[in-house]
């Protein structure tokens, strides 16, 4: 035991140097992925001026009995932000980290937020009912319905099954090359199968909860009213810190150079602010990337991937079917 916790004790220390250099190579810097890095960790870590709010992981463990007996909503929607071992965690926060960079900078942050508060409530809902069903039609509860679960795992498997709902390419799953829209079934399985503990319909839940996401975004043409909501709050929360900003900014542009010979000037005027096509996010006229959603500015409300692909030659019309067919 003793060996096994000082080999985990390094593990957390190789998480924060992989994500650093993750982030410091990146074009734009996913802020959603980062917030639930640093919060999955902060939880995990509980340092002194966080100990006296964080309920412990006792308290929030996933327990379908306890959930519907005392409607513990706190169980419901606290479990999957704890774990149970720096193994555990570095797992999770690693594959988060890879699915997170990928899903927000092809959909935004506004619209990968919502996607996450979807697939959490939903992939913990499927599972919480598969228990229950499990206990009522077959009369099988202490595996599931009396287990005891914590940890992103759930959310993890529904945001892989919509990664690579639409894609062709193949992928290795523990040695095995299979095509990738398989891949979440395939490490169900084998997960299951060669490592003891793990929750089964944590995880299967979280498959079904990426295919419901998908079909359900595929069946609703209209705007989706979660990514509204979170857009409008956070609109109004940064709407003072913008107005700020702009304020000392105009301060700062009125301040000009001495005058050169000629009368060419010196000074330079610091310009306002420029609206995002993608998300009509007023940005700072320093930024060349929206901070909202990561549209590069000029680039036709394409985010920075797109109009890589669109600089290589694929039309706006092309990009955007393409982000139909795979995000719906």
């Amino acid at each position: 035991m003793d060996r096994r916790g000082s080999l985990t004790k390094g593990m957390l220390p190789l998480l924060a140097i992989h994500a650093v250099n993750e982030y410091y190579r990146l074009p734009w810097k996913p802020p959603v992925t980062a917030a639930l890095l640093g919060a999955n960790t902060l939880i995990y870590l509980r340092p002194a001026f966080l100990r006296h709010i964080l309920p412990s992981i006792d308290q929030v463990w996933f327990n379908p009995h306890l959930i519907l007996k005392y409607r513990d909503l706190r169980r419901f929607l606290l479990s999957p932000f704890y774990h149970v071992s720096d193994s555990h965690l570095v797992y999770n926060m690693m594959s988060l980290l890879w699915k997170g960079i990928q899903l927000e900078t092809s959909v935004g942050s506004v619209e990968f937020a919502s996607m996450l508060a979807a697939l959490l409530a939903m992939s913990q809902g499927i599972t919480l009912m598969l228990a229950k069903s499990l206990l009522l039609f077959f009369d099988y509860d202490k595996p599931y319905y009396y287990e005891y679960s914590a940890g992103f795992s759930g959310v993890l498997f529904a945001m892989k099954t919509v990664l690579n709902s639409q894609s062709d390419d193949f992928t290795n799953v523990y040695g095995l090359v299979i095509p990738a829209r398989y891949a979440a079934w395939a490490e169900l399985i084998l997960i299951q199968m060669f490592i003891p503990g793990v929750s089964f319909l944590g995880h299967l839940g979280g498959i079904l909860a990426g295919i419901l996401y998908l079909k359900l975004k595929r069946a609703y043409s209209g705007p989706d009213p979660l990514t509204l909501t979170i857009r409008t709050l956070t609109n109004v929360i940064r709407w003072p810190l913008r107005f700020v900003r702009n304020l000392f900014q105009f301060q700062r542009g009125r301040i000009s150079g001495r005058g050169s010979v000629g009368g060419r000037q010196t000074g330079r005027t610091v310009s306002g602010v420029w609206r995002c096509q993608a998300c009509t996010y007023d940005n700072s006229g320093l930024l060349s990337i929206c901070e909202m959603c990561g549209t590069s500015r000029g680039s036709g409300g394409l985010s920075p991937r797109e109009f890589s692909s669109y600089s290589n030659g694929l039309t706006p019309e092309e990009i955007r079917l393409r982000r139909i067919e795979r995000f719906g």
